[in-house]
């Protein structure tokens, strides 16, 4: 962009929020260095800077530093870490993990039902040829089948015998048809891109009042399971439960180079994420 009047700071930040908002580029997208935005605007590094410290406090950038490439904040991923629901929120912060060289994945979590949908995203990528990681390693914490679970349970109360409860029986067919194609299209990566993957599944002895996802370390999203009293149609009629949409929790995001409390967040959920996965050695059965 040249002309016979350098561009300001805030000129340059508004034509960058343009194209925010106008989607060229996308929430998750790194923006270019700021080199190349020094060359494009036709400025000094220092005045492109100030560009983008003036939208990272407007909530549209994320990791804003000398030397690394700023990232489009997702929606509500901004300053004050704004929640979203986790179907809007999980899947572009999975393609960014997979975007680095070696993936890990670490879940805690209900169901995989949240999880093996956002993976779809950066399994297309993949195979489109977008991304390409050498290796992907995927560690999900899922409740036994036989525990009592807190929720879901029937309004009118649990039988005796969980196998002969209609909505535990429900809900672990659903856990078990989830892992299966979470773990299948993961896997069916080792044949069709030659990638390093290796997931693993393992049995939680409670039911877990939060889902957690740690993505390379670098980041935690966390999401509180909210209950609502809801009709399920089964099998033998109507049958009235206590449920949680776990697609619809709220995701909060804490990632590393936004904060000292955010990296100790960060920290803490992959201590306590080890230390668990360590003390459980009894893996998921679907049987």
């Amino acid at each position: 962009m040249n002309g016979s009047r350098k561009l300001s700071s805030q000129e340059i930040a508004a034509t960058l929020r343009d194209r925010i908002r106008g989607g060229d580029l996308r929430p998750g997208e790194r923006l270019p260095t700021q080199a190349e935005l020094a060359e494009e605007f036709g400025v000094e590094r220092g005045t492109v800077r100030q560009a983008l410290r003036a939208l990272q406090d407007d909530g549209l950038l994320s990791n804003v530093s000398k030397g690394s490439p700023p990232r489009v904040a997702e929606v509500g991923h901004s300053a004050g870490h704004e929640p979203q629901p986790t179907m809007v929120g999980l899947g572009p912060r999975l393609s960014e993990a997979f975007s680095a060289p070696h993936v890990r994945v670490d879940a805690a979590c209900l169901t995989a039902e949240t999880l093996m949908l956002a993976l779809g995203e950066p399994v297309r990528r993949i195979h489109e040829g977008t991304i390409r990681p050498e290796s992907i390693d995927v560690r999900i914490l899922l409740p036994s089948r036989k525990i009592n679970l807190a929720f879901p349970v029937p309004v009118e109360g649990r039988g005796e015998d969980d196998e002969e409860d209609p909505v535990h029986k429900r809900w672990l067919d659903q856990r078990n048809a989830q892992v299966r194609v979470l773990r299948h299209n993961l896997q069916a990566l080792r044949t069709s891109h030659k990638l390093d993957v290796r997931v693993t599944f393992r049995a939680l002895p409670f039911t877990p009042p939060v889902k957690l996802y740690l993505l390379n370390g670098q980041e935690a999203l966390i999401a509180y399971y909210m209950l609502m009293k809801r009709e399920e149609q089964m099998a033998d009629g109507p049958l009235e439960m206590y449920d949680a949409f776990g697609t619809q929790s709220l995701l909060f995001s804490f990632e590393k180079g936004t904060g000292p409390r955010d990296a100790a967040f960060v920290d803490q959920s992959q201590q306590w994420f080890n230390a668990l996965w360590e003390t459980i050695t009894t893996d998921l059965t679907l049987s």
